[in-house]
């Protein structure tokens, strides 16, 4: 399933930037080839551009708004992130263990955080109400997720399904994805343990009913798991193949239109040139409505201080 998520990923990167790259290559910057029009007595230009390179420009706009709704989700995720570190009350080290860290917080909670040394955190709520072989449970199944590089994955994975909105496929995958983490650091605690489903069973079932809304990631799946049950969940084989089939024809129109694709442009602004009057008498009543917003807030600011 990871492997079929950065495939999708992958493919959709590449074909949305190729679009960028080759419509920004079919850019020819050519004064007397780009149209004339004269408006009021100032003369414009405006691109020449045949129907391939219109097909270009769509594909460029996509993948403009990939890499700009991508690096929007990842700079979020970071944000929330430290912000997350830096609220927490650091209390120190589990008995001198340098991966895990207890953090001052009555609420049980045990999470992995951190994407280029990800560590796991456990409060001292946690620590009063987990028995032994509960506390070794859980810290097992955390640091199977630090080990795994589990924050780094599934974030790559979420900013992906995000710029690649039209890849709806992306977003089942990860969640997908994110639930085979949980099982597989689930195992691993059970592993730990000797093959006791127990004491993680009993951590959960302490999580829930003490963290409230803010415990996440228990799910009935995860229940089952436990009790021994058989997981099902069906792969979207409908979504996945019309992302496929989406990637190849966005990575076939953009390569069938780079033959044919022609647009010619000017950068010379005819308006400034050769009417800096009419420039200015256009600015004029912007630059006044610009000020008065900006006057008003200030005094509605100095209003409100005193």
């Amino acid at each position: 399933m990871p492997r079929l998520q950065a495939l999708l990923a992958a493919g959709g990167v590449a074909a949305t930037s190729a679009g960028l790259a080759l419509g920004v290559a079919s850019v020819h910057i050519a004064p007397a080839d780009a149209h004339r029009v004269t408006i009021g007595g100032a003369r414009l230009t405006y691109p020449a551009v045949n129907a391939a390179a219109g097909v270009l420009l769509v594909l460029a706009v996509l993948g403009a708004t990939v890499v700009t709704v991508g690096a929007r989700t990842a700079w979020r995720q970071v944000r929330a992130t430290r912000a997350l570190l830096r609220a927490m009350s650091i209390v120190g080290p589990v008995g001198g263990d340098r991966v895990v860290t207890v953090i001052d917080d009555p609420t049980p909670r045990a999470f992995c955080a951190g994407y280029v040394r990800p560590r796991v955190y456990i409060s001292t709520g946690a620590l009063a109400l987990l028995s032994e072989p509960e506390l070794a449970a859980v810290l097992a199944h955390e640091r199977h997720h630090a080990a795994s590089r589990d924050p780094l994955r599934l974030a790559c994975g979420r900013v992906c399904s995000h710029a690649l909105f039209f890849l709806p496929a992306l977003r089942r995958l990860h969640d997908r994805c994110r639930s085979l983490a949980e099982l597989a650091a689930d195992a691993e605690a059970v592993r730990a343990a000797d093959g006791a489903r127990g004491p993680l069973a009993s951590a959960l079932l302490t999580f829930g009913s003490h963290g409230g809304e803010e415990v996440v990631g228990i799910s009935p799946e995860r229940v089952d798991s436990l009790l021994g049950e058989p997981t099902e969940w069906s792969l979207p084989v409908g979504l996945v193949a019309g992302a496929l089939g989406s990637v190849v024809g966005l990575a076939g129109l953009a390569w069938r239109a780079t033959a044919t694709a022609s647009m010619h442009v000017s950068l010379g602004l005819p308006v400034v040139s050769s009417q800096p009057c009419v420039l200015m008498l256009a600015l004029l009543p912007l630059t006044a409505c610009a000020a008065a917003i900006v006057g008003r807030r200030a005094l509605a600011r100095a209003d409100a201080a005193r």
